[in-house]
């Protein structure tokens, strides 16, 4: 490994940098680089029958549980209520202060600018609105030292907006896909019991571990599974031979307001891309 390299996912709630990033997280954390989640909000809504500090405090102890099935550093939760985040100067100033702590290369975030769901609309927003003074703007956050260049932001598709988002990098998961899955599988709170409670599917959730991959990958496809919108990126990073292979994989669009480098330089920040000779 030539360089350490440290990434950043900032998701509106716990559990989203896991089922949006946490295939591309466990293949850093594999090569050696460091890898932090963040959550903006407190997950505090994300339930039917549990409320409060005891929903709260589930909330961020599975997101423990998640990171230590994905191999990554960190794994921090916010103390704003969930379903309060607004793209305010604290928010932002919190948003420079970590992404400069954690001197990060990469930052993968949601978009800006769509997306149903308030909250991970603002954190894409909040975000954006941040990058302009993580770098050479040393009296911003001054007890935070500035970064010298400025990272590269990947936005996550939040499916809502499915059909505006741009699959300009798509990474290949297949090899980490039992440790993405044993993430959600952490997070039960949200994949067995909130969201199937939404669905009306209480009464399906399996037993066994073996038969919940099977339930997390039949319910949550779109967040795993290759659809023709990535066979382009895949084909472009990875080769066609190799793309038309992969099963499994995550999309990510290049932001408008990051760095943008050439493609020698991605494949050096993206090292589980395979070089160019291979």
């Amino acid at each position: 490994m030539n360089k350490e390299l440290r990434v950043i996912v900032i998701g509106a709630h716990p559990d989203e940098p896991d089922i949006y990033a946490g295939g591309t997280a466990a293949l850093f954390a594999e090569m050696g680089h460091r890898v932090k989640f963040l959550s903006l909000t407190n997950g505090c809504c994300g339930h039917y029958a549990i409320s409060g500090m005891e929903l709260v405090e589930r909330r961020r102890n599975e997101a423990v549980k998640a990171a230590q099935q994905l191999g990554i550093d960190e794994y921090e939760v916010l103390d704003t209520p969930d379903g309060e985040l607004l793209p305010t100067i604290p928010v932002r100033n919190e948003v420079i202060r970590q992404i400069r702590a954690w001197k990060a290369d990469v930052v993968i975030t949601f978009h800006p600018e769509g997306g149903k769901h308030a909250d991970n609309r603002y954190a894409g927003k909040v975000v954006s609105d941040a990058a302009s003074f993580i770098v050479k703007t040393p009296n911003a956050i001054p007890e935070v030292p500035m970064l010298n260049q400025s990272p590269v932001v990947l936005l996550m598709p939040d499916y809502s907006m499915k059909d505006r988002y741009k699959a300009d990098i798509v990474i290949d998961i297949t090899a980490v896909m039992e440790k993405k899955l044993l993430a959600c599988d952490a997070h039960a709170s949200q994949f067995y019991e909130f969201a199937p409670w939404q669905s009306g599917l209480l009464n399906q959730v399996p037993e066994s571990w073996e038969d919940k991959k099977l339930y997390l990958l039949k319910y949550w496809a779109e967040f795993m599974v290759v659809s023709d919108e990535m066979k382009p990126a895949l084909s472009r990073w990875y080769g066609k031979e190799r793309a038309d292979s992969i099963q499994y994989a995550e999309p990510f669009e290049i932001a408008h307001y990051g760095r943008r480098p050439n493609d020698d330089e991605m494949r050096s920040l993206f090292p589980m891309f395979p070089s160019i000779e291979s």
